[in-house]
């Protein structure tokens, strides 16, 4: 989340309100923060209990410590917050609390505190940790996108709503390699219900999740995702039976054809050999990034998408209407390539191609530049997941622990959205960091309030003159 008060005309005699004056107000709305998140967790108390027990106590102990412990396992949480490890165990491993309950009332509360300035997407991404052993429920060898390599890892689909500069995670299906499905035994170990025990493949798990969060009334204009899905055209068509648009990337290997193709068996050559079964099309296909190579610079054009620390986003950007044959249905539909070139070095340029089923006759270029540019957001997402409330720091073994862990992840991923919003005025470059020091310095009060503040206020101060110093360049 960023805002900057330098307008681009006039960026050398304007200063950010964070640089013109540090009043005795700034920082104050996080005073009640604490209050706050306990306000937040006692919203979901009705889930964790039973027919004989409450146990919200141990909910709102194991919440708090994700955002205080430096490892967010069950034994560090325990130790750093005096609680009974075999107690919060318990809670985590074997307790039958409902965790689909709880992610899909955060669900409902990101949707609804979302701001809704631009177009919401529904962002689907996977991300991995590598594990040790073969026990952890889903691990195996597989391709782990966090080192970049096949690991012995567990890998799970994610997704986040976003909205302009804010997001925020609201669902997740763990991945079950093949041969965890065909080991009953195994399953049976780890505590795997016996309808999860059906593989699917993650592009599966990602239509699983789209079609949940309609059920659920979660509203969102798009979906997008990575090359991965994206370049398969089976996806990309159960997102428009439900009537969505798509912004799909892909990679850069992608065929397309300029010109829709006509699919023919061909004739058989002479007398002689097997008649011909595969079909050819009538035009050539070629590649996304050998199109690139024919492109001039009169079929781009430059657009803004959105601010980030290092200036204004800008890219140029290509549009055009092509055609894929899919083999695997053998039928040719059309799509909309979308092409962004973007510098990110003084000699590096990126390029990403997207498909969507959006057209310009309805779309402006910029909104379909904004689309494109919104899948950051899930890896961000999954990033703060990860460092700051230790998404990839489990040490359970079975399928109830995984998602209870997750659950109470998501629970205080959407606590932080809300107060990034809430301090917004006060605090445009509060981050989830910020919020997890204050939350503990509250706990702990090592500093004063003031202190805590001017601490704060430094390391926002040396963000701002570094986006300054970005927009001075533009």
């Amino acid at each position: 989340m960023y805002l900057y008060f330098i307008e681009k005309q006039a960026h050398r005699s304007q200063q950010c309100l964070i640089h013109r004056k540090k009043n005795n107000q700034y920082g104050k709305t996080l005073t009640s923060t604490l209050a706050r998140l306990s306000a937040h967790l006692s919203e979901y108390q009705h889930i964790f209990r039973n027919r004989t027990k409450i146990f919200f106590d141990k909910a709102e102990r194991y919440s708090q410590g994700i955002v205080q412990s430096q490892m967010r396992n069950i034994e560090r949480i325990s130790e750093e917050l005096g609680t009974d490890y075999y107690q919060m165990q318990h809670f985590i491993s074997e307790s039958k609390w409902d965790a689909r309950e709880v992610v899909n009332q955060v669900a409902m509360e990101v949707s609804t505190v979302l701001p809704k300035r631009k177009l919401t997407g529904l962002i689907i991404d996977e991300s991995g940790w590598v594990k040790k052993g073969d026990k952890s429920v889903g691990v195996g060898w597989q391709y782990c996108g966090n080192v970049g390599k096949i690991s012995n890892s567990q890998v799970a689909v994610f997704a986040c709503l976003s909205n302009g500069d804010f997001a925020s995670m609201i669902d997740t299906r763990l991945y079950l390699p093949k041969d965890w499905c065909d080991d009953p035994p195994r399953c049976q170990e780890a505590g795997i219900p016996e309808d999860s025990r059906v593989f699917k493949t993650k592009l599966e798990l990602a239509a699983d999740i789209i079609r949940h969060q309609i059920s659920c009334g979660i509203s969102f204009d798009f979906i997008s995702a990575d090359g991965y899905y994206g370049n398969d055209a089976g996806f990309a068509r159960t997102i428009e039976s439900l009537g969505y648009l798509y912004m799909l990337d892909l990679h850069s290997d992608q065929t397309i054809y300029l010109e829709q193709p006509e699919l023919y068996i061909p004739e058989r050559k002479g007398t002689k050999g097997p008649m011909p079964k595969r079909l050819k099309a009538t035009t050539d296909g070629i590649s996304v990034c050998n199109y690139l190579k024919t492109l001039d610079s009169q079929q781009w054009q430059k657009l803004s998408v959105r601010n980030t620390t290092k200036g204004v986003l800008t890219g140029d950007y290509h549009f055009a209407k092509v055609h894929i044959w899919d083999k695997a249905t053998d039928q040719s539909e059309q799509r909309l390539l979308v092409i962004r070139k973007t510098k990110s070095g003084k000699e590096t340029v990126e390029i990403k191609y997207s498909f969507t089923n959006a057209n310009l006759e309805q779309y402006t270029p910029e909104a379909l530049a904004y689309m494109q540019a919104e899948r950051f957001f899930i890896e961000h997402c999954i990033k703060e997941a990860k460092d700051i409330l230790g998404l990839d720091q489990f040490q359970t073994r079975k399928w109830l622990a995984w998602h209870h862990q997750v659950a109470l992840n998501f629970l205080v991923s959407s606590f932080i959205l809300k107060e990034k919003l809430r301090c917004f005025e006060d605090l445009p470059l509060l981050s989830a960091r910020d919020i997890k020091d204050w939350i503990t310095f509250q706990l702990y009060k090592e500093l004063s309030d003031d202190q805590m503040i001017t601490k704060m206020y430094d390391r926002h101060l040396k963000r701002q003159m570094d986006i300054n110093y970005s927009y001075a360049k533009l």
